[in-house]
């Protein structure tokens, strides 16, 4: 090699170390461990860059949000009982009592929410219609539970439905007679309600019944759960109320102690379920305070939703349940443009003792337009 080109050679290995000396790098790995090919007089060494550290990237720390969960909505309000299943299931016989004048007569069973719930039961005699027969869910009014049994009350009621060919589901309702469960009331606890949507669903799975001809009949708490179950569920074709628990929430607090006769405040033995106004009272506040919750729960505010038309029966003499819940509920539904027909009977008590049978034929008159005849 000659001297002139050792010495080019050994000039730039020196000019490099110098540059990355300044740079305060070492030379690339790649470079430190690799032979150098003999230098040419036509070769070109091409500079390594140097790699200036760019600045750290700056963060902007945002604090971990954690979302709110939703709220659960109360167990009474129409949106949390529409999203409930109501599946029923069969009908079982559990004995068979005297018939009646033209209809069976059996003590039933069927299934809600796992309890066993026992039922009166009536099927008519004769032919079984093709599509079966129509059919009316029976809603009793407030028996204390321990009394309760199955075959001694609203036996009239029973006969007058039964033998104008229907069947009639009188469901007893968990913790009433033999079935089991806890009776926890029908205004703080959606139970009873349930229950009753559970008999409608296994009625549409019983062979004899015509499950799209399924009405529903109720005296007083049991016109509570009648509209109830109007408002949440589709299948009731139609519903007749006597005397019913029928106001929303608010005039359940406020308008259920008036005695209509006298106009005075009446003293009433509480019975169990009358702890909700205070229970709900104290966990959501009064109606004044939060009436959005107080809605949620009255099937009143839902009456665009009534699944067929509606009937009402109402005695002057009434000293249990105001006669104005069933007027104002009259005006509520023609308000939400739902057929729906009242009549007021004059001194009649509770039970429409003195109006019973012109109440009762126009119950009768009113299932067969809207249901028998579907």
């Amino acid at each position: 090699m000659s001297t002139f080109r050792f010495a080019r050679l050994w000039c730039l290995t020196i000019l490099l170390s110098i540059l990355a000396t300044a740079c305060g790098n070492q030379p690339p790995r790649a470079l430190q461990n690799a032979t150098l090919p003999p230098p040419t007089e036509s070769a070109s060494v091409t500079p390594v860059p140097t790699n200036t550290p760019s600045p750290p990237p700056t963060f902007t720390l945002t604090p971990s949000l954690t979302a709110s969960p939703t709220p659960t909505p109360h167990p009474l309000t129409i949106e949390s009982m529409r999203n409930r299943t109501y599946p029923g299931s069969e009908v079982r016989v559990e004995s068979t009592l005297n018939p009646g004048r033209n209809y069976y007569q059996y003590l039933a069973s069927y299934q809600s929410e796992g309890l066993k719930i026992f039922a009166l039961l009536t099927v008519p005699f004769g032919e079984r219609p093709p599509t079966g027969w129509p059919v009316i869910i029976f809603n009793h009014g407030y028996i204390p539970p321990d009394q309760y049994r199955t075959t001694t009350r609203y036996v009239a009621y029973v006969d007058h439905l039964a033998r104008n060919g229907y069947i009639v589901f009188k469901p007893d309702y968990r913790g009433h007679g033999e079935s089991e469960g806890e009776a926890r009331g029908a205004y703080g606890s959606p139970d009873y309600v349930i229950d009753v949507l559970n008999a409608v669903a296994s009625m549409q799975q019983y062979p004899d019944a015509d499950p799209n001809r399924i009405g529903m009949w109720g005296h007083s708490m049991g016109g509570y759960i009648t509209l109830r179950s109007m408002v949440v569920g589709e299948d009731v074709k139609a519903g007749v109320i006597w005397a019913g628990v029928v106001a929303s929430y608010p005039d359940l607090i406020a308008r259920w102690r008036r005695n209509t006769a006298t106009a005075e405040i009446v003293t009433r033995t509480p019975f169990p379920g009358r702890g909700w106004r205070t229970e709900l009272s104290e966990t959501y506040g009064s109606p004044e305070d939060n009436p959005e919750f107080w809605e949620s729960i009255s099937a009143n505010t839902y009456l665009a939703d009534l699944s067929g038309p509606l009937q009402l029966h109402h005695g002057t003499g009434d000293t249990s349940v105001p006669v104005e819940f069933s007027e104002t509920l009259y005006q509520q539904t023609l308000t939400a443009e739902k057929l729906v027909e009242l009549y007021i009977y004059q001194d009649a008590d509770h039970n429409l003792s003195s109006a019973f049978s012109l109440a009762m034929q126009r119950s009768i008159q009113f299932f067969d337009q809207y249901l028998k005849d579907l």
